[in-house]
């Protein structure tokens, strides 16, 4: 693994210029590396990082890779690490004209990293570093204590894959918000409705009165505001000051709550486990947001590099070349979803709408299909809309707001169920629907979503870490249940009980219906024995 050469760092920074140019914004250093086929395969078990920790099953993914390499060679484009600064790395064999298309993608996802909200928490770091140390830290470790170093890793990543960190990321998030954002919220939703129990007309008179300060002067709207609170509530401070204290803090995830309460991993001797626990967890909450928008992401960049590099000079007389490479990465495929040809076909299509003027009221309530067809207020603010999307939008809202029927039709989009063909004995798929809402509710379906375990800690106490799975609709995936709660039990240092609901179908073969069955289960490991009980 090596540094580009000067060659092809000048086709990089060449590309930054245009991109640039075009409206993407990123930090101005990077790191771009060469690597071979093999390397890439080796990297990925490792989420492309190959200073992050050490693991057993690493060896293993990338062994069965190379052997799948073996008889389905493939060639690996390139990757990208959101860290300070950005680390990509790009195949050995890339011609000019494929790099200069990979690194068109790669600063699309560079310029989603650093802009979009849901990776604020990583803006100021280091990533690479911090996993660069954090190896160093297990192999130390490995050298002391051997085997039971995997073992805890291990243990920590069936752990990890129980916690959403949906409310921790939130947290990071709100510890941005000022004080005085903090005080706003307090003092008109709880300190006028609740202390003070103000009449409608009174509550609408400091509302108003907030809005001019913050039209005469908005950097000091807040601080005027409460200096007239004040005057008026001389109480308010204190009153203030005791709703931070009592606020309660958001509720721990697993991990956290372990390495906070656990009196086994909190003794002496095993304190080492914490600081594995610990690598997982904060390595598991870097990476959250990307598996939070993989189709936004990989849009993005596919959206970028397509129209970069087709009006991009240097690539006369290779039009041809890309088209094949472009239609391999974002083809969209009839069943199953390419995150990449949804994602910037998503894009592609706002970016119609906001030129038209159709992401408005008057769009929206118009129902005649020809008027609608014929709508066009060419405003030429399609790329700015597209730009201050990606600053807020993950793929769950970016879905749920704009695919809509219209999206549907276009791309003849549509869901299928499979059917056993009795007669021939071969399964068939069929079209189910081509309604948006129910390919929409297919997508949605498909997004990361971890299960929902809260600790119960009214029946949580030392000899008895007690959990609760809420349920939404997704049942936990039973295989892994006894050995993901052996790992709780042995970090947690004693009994470990686990609330949730199974569901299943009833069949009746005489009416040929299917009824859907919840029941409440209790899953108890104790002393390494694993068992369940019927609520």
């Amino acid at each position: 693994m090596i540094l580009i050469d000067q060659h092809a760092k000048k086709i990089m920074e060449e590309c930054k210029s245009r991109a640039r140019d075009a409206g993407l914004s990123f930090d101005d250093e990077t790191l771009e590396y060469i690597v071979t086929n093999q390397d890439m395969l080796e990297l990925s078990p490792k989420l492309m990082i190959p200073t992050l920790y050490d693991y057993w099953v690493h060896d293993i993914q990338a062994i069965i890779g190379k052997e799948k390499y073996k008889v389905y060679p493939g060639n690996p484009y390139e990757t990208v690490i959101n860290t300070r600064p950005a680390v990509s790395f790009y195949n050995d064999n890339n011609p000019d004209w494929l790099n200069v298309m990979i690194f068109y993608h790669v600063l699309g996802h560079i310029d989603f990293f650093q802009n979009n909200v849901f990776f604020k928490h990583t803006w100021g770091d280091d990533f690479l570093g911090k996993a660069r140390s954090d190896k160093r830290l297990i192999a130390k470790l490995r050298s002391e204590f051997g085997r039971w170093v995997d073992y805890i890793i291990e243990f920590s990543r069936s752990i990890d894959n129980l916690c959403g960190y949906y409310r921790e990321l939130s947290a990071i998030n709100s510890n941005q918000v000022s004080q005085f954002s903090k005080k706003m919220d307090y003092y008109f939703d709880i300190f006028l409705q609740n202390e003070k129990k103000v009449v409608h007309h009174e509550y609408l008179a400091n509302l108003n009165e907030y809005n001019r300060y913050k039209k005469e002067n908005p950097k000091m709207a807040e601080s005027l505001f409460f200096s007239d609170v004040k005057a008026k509530y001389p109480e308010f401070e204190t009153l203030f000051d005791k709703f931070i204290q009592k606020k309660s803090s958001p509720p721990k995830d697993i991990m956290e709550y372990i390495l906070e309460h656990s009196s086994f991993i909190n003794k002496e001797e095993n304190r080492w486990m914490k600081s594995i626990v610990k690598i997982v967890r904060d390595t598991s909450l870097y990476f959250e947001p990307q598996r939070r928008d993989q189709i936004f992401n990989e849009g993005w960049a596919s959206f970028w590099h397509e129209i970069l590099f087709l009006a991009d000079d240097r690539i006369k007389g290779h039009e041809v070349a890309f088209a094949k490479v472009h239609a391999l990465v974002t083809s969209l495929p009839r069943v199953g979803l390419n995150p990449y040809a949804l994602g910037m076909r998503l894009l592609q299509y706002i970016e119609q709408l906001a030129n038209e003027g159709k992401i408005s009221l008057e769009f929206q309530n118009l129902t005649d299909i020809e008027k609608r067809k014929k709508y066009n207020k060419k405003t030429g603010k399609g790329i700015d809309f597209l730009l201050k999307l990606r600053e807020d939008y993950c793929d769950f809202t970016l879905v749920n707001t704009f695919l809509d029927q219209d999206f549907a039709n276009k791309y003849k989009l549509f869901t299928v169920e499979k059917v056993l063909n009795a007669q021939r004995g071969t399964w068939q798929y069929m079209v189910k629907s081509k309604k948006a809402e129910d390919y929409k509710a297919m997508i949605l379906d498909s997004l990361w979503h971890p299960p929902f375990i809260k600790i119960d800690e009214g029946r949580t106490h030392e000899g008895c870490l007690y959990l609760i799975h809420e349920n939404e609709g997704k049942p936990l995936v039973t295989d892994y249940v006894p050995n993901t709660m052996l790992g709780i039990e042995y970090l947690w240092g004693g009994e470990v009980k686990l609330e949730t609901t199974e569901m299943y179908y009833i069949t009746d073969k005489r009416k040929k219906t299917k009824e859907l069955r919840k029941e409440k289960v209790l899953y108890t490991m104790k002393n390494r024995k694993f068992s369940r009980t019927k609520l």
